[in-house]
């Protein structure tokens, strides 16, 4: 599983990233649970997750400041 390109998602309009951080969000705390309950997980999820949100709240500021 590669990283995702910023080119990939600046088209995206402010309310479809918002949606797409709250989903990360929830996919990063449903990664936590399933450590803490030491439930067989994928350690490579919670940083390809960060990086996406990472990227997401990037593209939320810039298009904010813009409009």
């Amino acid at each position: 599983m590669s990283f995702q390109k910023m080119s990939n998602i600046q088209h995206l309009k402010i309310e479809k990233i918002k949606k797409n951080i709250i989903e990360i969000k929830k996919e990063i705390f449903e990664l936590k649970i399933k450590k803490s309950t030491r439930q067989p997980i994928q350690s490579h999820l919670f940083k390809y997750k960060k990086h996406q949100l990472a990227q997401l709240l990037t593209l939320k500021t810039q298009k904010e400041k813009n409009n």
